[in-house]
């Protein structure tokens, strides 16, 4: 021991357990002792030697017990005080309290971290863990196999999204119409629940508020109006078109789901209410995709200038968040807010931090021009990333990785939209030029060796550095 302080608290702590013990066995000359010739004379904490000598005053057991907030004499107590007691020790005098469970622990979070599909929650007991065995997930048991096809749309499909429950899917076709489909619970089969019809010039974006009870759909480049819907209904609540010279192509929902923001390419930025009414303007943005922070003031916004800018429609101030050298052609951002994912012309899927305004990782392997693709986050941590492609496939990575794990064939043309469904990590959703919407799940028989539409890239963990 080092430090002779250490050692006068190490002894005070012995020897109030000692009196207190005492206390309670109703040995107050023997309590009386140790507080007199052994717990004082140590000159250290004289404020607790006055409660503890308060104590003297218990004449029962369960009043000592109370009063002093101890667990009475025994295993419980004497196993805090041993813990107390660990503290001053060095770990080459005694060894920390449950030394092995925590370095098994640790050695199993590290496999678990390490494993490049594992999709389910973390547990950090190690009760269902067995330690004969390396931990790892199968390929078998994540969304790489098509489930199904979804062939009710007759043109392309352009956008697909699930809902923040994870019960309903919506997808938005060049056929002019949105179908909201709904997933079975049990067996996360998808069937079709209603038709939303009347989107003329088709329908490339839609955004559900943050209760799901509407739906808002956007159209392409010449579309000058925007729909909400009452999902639950079927109803258009709102068809909103301020100028037919707009461009409304992109819209994010005001985290307390009366607002919204929508805007377009051609300098229009609206802040509306759910009956279309403007609220606020932001003039000369041409925007080509919108987040709303969850601060419900700050809006985040790419914009033709290769940027995504911060704009705060309260003090209407805006702000420089991320630059790129290419068209930022989509983005969407992590629920946590700090992880932004960005589909970059030419370039493909970049991962950035808005809170340190840093590149954190391209992703290697997608075919990106000049489409807008929509990728996602996905998976129970939100470990991975999923983006269509224009070489008809759906790319999947771990965040860590910039090499894919897993490329999706099946699609015939260009994969514009990728979803993940935040309730049901092992379901996915990809949408099309070819007319279908996938939906991905595990493979169908765990012991089958091999199942059609899958190429999996077997990487080791050299390529999962630490975030």
């Amino acid at each position: 021991m080092h430090s002779p302080s250490a050692v006068v608290r190490m002894k005070f702590l012995l020897l109030q357990q000692k009196y207190l013990e005492y206390l309670e066995d109703g040995k107050i000359l023997e309590a009386l002792q140790v507080l007199r010739a052994e717990l004082t004379p140590l000159k250290y904490n004289t404020e607790r030697i006055h409660v503890l000598s308060g104590y003297l005053m218990c004449s029962l057991p369960d009043d000592l017990r109370a009063k002093a907030e101890w667990e009475g004499k025994g295993t419980a107590s004497r196993s805090k005080l041993l813990d107390k007691l660990q503290t001053y020790l060095p770990p080459s005098v005694m060894l920390p309290p449950r030394r092995l469970q925590a370095l098994l622990r640790q050695a199993v979070e590290l496999q678990r971290d390490r494993c490049l599909y594992h999709n389910t929650k973390l547990d950090s007991g190690l009760d269902n863990v067995s330690l004969l065995i390396d931990h790892v997930c199968s390929r078998k048991q994540f969304p790489c196999y098509t489930q199904q096809i979804l062939t009710e749309h007759c043109n392309e499909v352009w956008f697909c999204k699930f809902s923040h429950d994870g019960t309903k899917l919506a997808s938005g076709s060049k056929d002019t119409t949105v179908i909201i489909w709904q997933v079975d619970p049990d067996s996360h089969q998808l069937k079709q629940l209603k038709t939303l019809e009347g989107h003329a010039y088709g329908v490339s974006y839609l955004a559900w508020s943050p209760d799901d009870t509407y739906l808002i759909a956007c159209g392409p480049d010449d579309c000058s109006e925007l729909w909400l819907w009452n999902v639950q209904t079927g109803e258009l609540r709102t068809k909103m078109s301020q100028s037919h010279e707009d461009s409304l192509t992109s819209v994010a929902w005001n985290p307390d789901g009366k607002r919204f923001v929508t805007g377009g390419q051609r300098g229009q930025f609206y802040q509306c209410d759910l009956d279309g009414n403007l609220l606020d303007s932001w003039e000369g943005v041409r925007v080509q995709c919108l987040w709303c922070v969850s601060d419900g003031r700050t809006v985040l916004a790419s914009d033709t200038h290769q940027r995504i800018r911060g704009y705060n429609f309260e003090d209407l101030t805006d702000r420089n968040i991320v630059q790129e050298d290419h068209p930022i052609m989509s983005f969407t951002v992590s629920k946590s807010g700090r992880l932004a994912l960005l589909n970059v012309a030419t370039q493909g899927v970049h991962l950035w931090d808005l809170q340190d305004r840093v590149l954190v990782r391209k992703y290697q392997g997608v075919t990106q021009g000049f489409y807008t693709i929509h990728s996602c986050f996905g998976g129970y941590n939100e470990d991975f990333i999923a983006s269509g492609s224009e070489d008809h496939k759906v790319y999947i990575w771990h965040k860590r990785s910039e090499l894919p794990i897993a490329e999706l064939t099946g699609h015939t043309r260009t994969v514009n939209c990728v979803s993940w469904n935040p309730a049901l990590p092992g379901l996915m959703a990809s949408a099309s030029d070819d007319g279908t919407v996938r939906v991905w799940g595990p493979a169908p028989f765990l012991d089958s060796q091999e199942t059609e539409g899958l190429t999996v890239k077997n990487y080791s963990s050299e390529f999962l550095p630490d975030f």
